[in-house]
């Protein structure tokens, strides 16, 4: 299938970026990756009568450590999902992020699509929306004549597909926090293939005390609700040394705070069980990254 009519522009600033995106007010359409956006309009589920292709604007192809005291990697517009996950910044000052990215899509979508890109489509299907708002994570949006405005991760996302994007706004970085202390991340999904959509996946944060007891366990779903899911489990598992935690009783936990749908793809009840599952798996790995660091932060 072939996409209905449209103008196109490819402005090289984002200085000319935003003033073209002004112009056409809600008419106007941003094109990065278009992993997303193509086959949207190749199957006329959504017509754009104007696509702003960004791809000439270099200036937004970036990948460098976060400014501020809580670190991390500030992703720009047009860094590619396969070179953020295999950035050594990612890695050093990131790893949660370049773990979840090890399961975006397959090796032609990471190729083309970007970060940003994934973001701002707001998919509840999508790994990124999920590991931006388990860190606490934002998004900087620009808009002409406006200073540029940060977004954080729970105002961002509004529904499913859905935004705090208006028109007119031009998302130009997102900035992923690093964790601080004696910290550990870990990411697990299942999917029916790798790189297909997950049926459910779990990003999980874990913070030690000096005696490797667990001070806090955090996760984020995919998948299971309209929106990115953040659950604190810390009471779970609080105080336990993270070799013995009783991890599982943090899966039940999350199994009845999760309100997935079914689809032809999964049951209700068996996303509910693959997100008991893979809270226990991701808490566990994640405790043990937080009591040895040196292992590195990117193996799933």
């Amino acid at each position: 299938m072939k996409p209905g009519r449209f103008e196109y522009s490819a402005p090289g600033t984002v200085e000319e970026t935003l003033q073209t995106l002004a112009e056409l007010g809600p008419e106007g359409k941003v094109l990065a990756g278009g992993q997303s956006l193509i086959p949207i309009l190749n199957m006329r589920l959504a017509t754009f009568p104007h696509l702003v292709d960004i791809n000439r604007v270099t200036e937004l192809d970036t990948i460098e450590p976060a400014a501020g005291d809580a670190g991390g990697v500030r992703v720009g517009a047009l860094a590619r999902h396969a070179r953020v996950g295999h950035s050594a910044v990612t890695s050093r000052e990131c790893p949660a992020l370049a773990q979840a990215l090890r399961f975006v899509a397959h090796p032609a979508v990471k190729n083309r699509g970007t970060v940003c890109g994934a973001l701002a489509h707001a998919d509840p299907c999508s790994e990124l929306p999920a590991i931006l708002a388990l860190l606490g994570g934002s998004v900087e949006v620009a808009h002409a004549g406006q200073p540029v405005r940060v977004v954080p991760a729970d105002g961002f996302f509004l529904g499913p597909l859905e935004s705090a994007l208006g028109p007119g706004d031009l998302v130009v970085a997102a900035r992923f926090p690093g964790t601080a202390g004696r910290a550990g991340t870990a990411f697990c999904e299942v999917a029916r293939r790798h790189g297909d959509y997950a049926l459910c996946a779990v990003g999980a944060v874990v913070t030690l005390d000096d005696d490797l007891r667990i001070v806090t366990a955090r996760a984020a779903y995919v998948s299971v609700s309209p929106t990115p899911l953040v659950l604190d489990l810390t009471e779970a598992v609080a105080g336990r040394p993270a070799s013995t935690a009783n991890y599982a009783a943090a899966g039940r936990l999350a199994r009845s705070a999760v309100s997935p749908e079914a689809d032809i793809h999964a049951s209700e009840e068996y996303r509910r069980e693959l997100a008991a599952v893979l809270t226990e798996r991701a808490l566990a790995s994640a405790a043990h990254r937080a009591g040895a660091p040196s292992q590195g932060g990117v193996a799933a």
